[in-house]
């Protein structure tokens, strides 16, 4: 029985370390050192065509060029994806019958991300996998500071090409958006701006500029203001707006209308 035992524990124990095993390795497929990238120098061997070897340092566009097969994209590759790559084209242009190719990293470009703006640490943070989510960048630079704004832009590269995207963090938890928590790539650059502002003069408690909140109507940007003083009323209220063409325009709002970024608003004073 006692033998019996150790060895069911034995076997559970081997089960568990191959698992762990496992476990391990997707892990570490996972990780952005794992995979060639534009900047990474590599040297390429093909054995026993020592004419072949080469050093190269990889564009930002992915590619290499390399002898015989000209430009070849490796970028995003694992190393043996790389070399099975480079061996087709070797085979397929009948330079090698068999080539057996391998690479080798010489210098790894360390992968990071920029954050600018408002937020609590601005710098180089690292992209440690290929699953780093913006939230998780913006945690690392300690939040978006107050001020800052809830819509931040992103800026990169994705297949070579520059992108530019608005991303409205607030509403991908507020409503329910999970896309807009992208994954984020090499190089990229996220920027918080500053929080989108209203103003408001004449008769209130305490005119000048504020922050736009989320939704903010024009009564809440009124009681936001301290509200109408003594002589003032919330009556007749006067409200310019910059149109898209740059021109302002004056109106007279509803209390329930929503405030929109930059609105001035006007507190009259009361006739009576």
């Amino acid at each position: 029985m006692k033998k019996l035992f150790q060895r069911v524990t034995g076997l559970a124990l081997a089960a568990l370390f191959t698992a762990f095993t496992s476990i391990a390795a997707l892990a570490q497929d996972r990780l952005y050192e794992d995979r060639l990238g534009a900047g990474d120098v590599i040297r390429v061997q093909v054995y026993q065509s020592p004419d072949l070897s080469q050093e190269t340092r990889i564009l930002e566009t992915g590619f290499i060029s390399y002898p015989l097969i000209g430009a070849t994209k490796v970028a995003g590759l694992t190393i043996p994806e790389a070399e099975a790559v480079i061996a087709k084209a070797l085979k397929a242009g009948g330079f090698i019958q068999q080539p057996q190719v391998t690479i080798a990293q010489l210098q790894i470009r360390r992968k990071t991300v920029t954050v600018l703006g408002a937020v609590g640490r601005p710098g180089l943070y690292p992209l440690d996998n290929i699953n780093t989510n913006l939230s998780s960048i913006l945690a690392a630079a300690g939040g978006i500071a107050q001020g800052g704004s809830d819509t931040v832009i992103l800026a990169g590269k994705r297949d070579g090409k520059p992108v530019r995207q608005e991303i409205d963090v607030a509403a991908t938890y507020l409503d329910d958006k999970l896309a807009n928590d992208v994954v984020l790539s090499p190089g990229d650059t996220i920027y918080v701006h500053r929080a989108p502002s209203f103003y408001v003069y004449g008769e209130a408690g305490k005119p000048g500029p504020y922050r736009l909140e989320r939704n903010m109507t024009v009564m809440q940007a009124l009681v936001t203001a301290g509200g109408p003083t003594q002589r003032g009323t919330e009556r007749n209220l006067r409200l310019n707006r910059r149109s898209p063409d740059g021109s302002v325009k004056e109106s007279r709002p509803e209390l329930t209308d929503l405030v929109q970024p930059d609105d001035v608003i006007f507190v009259r004073e009361s006739l009576f």
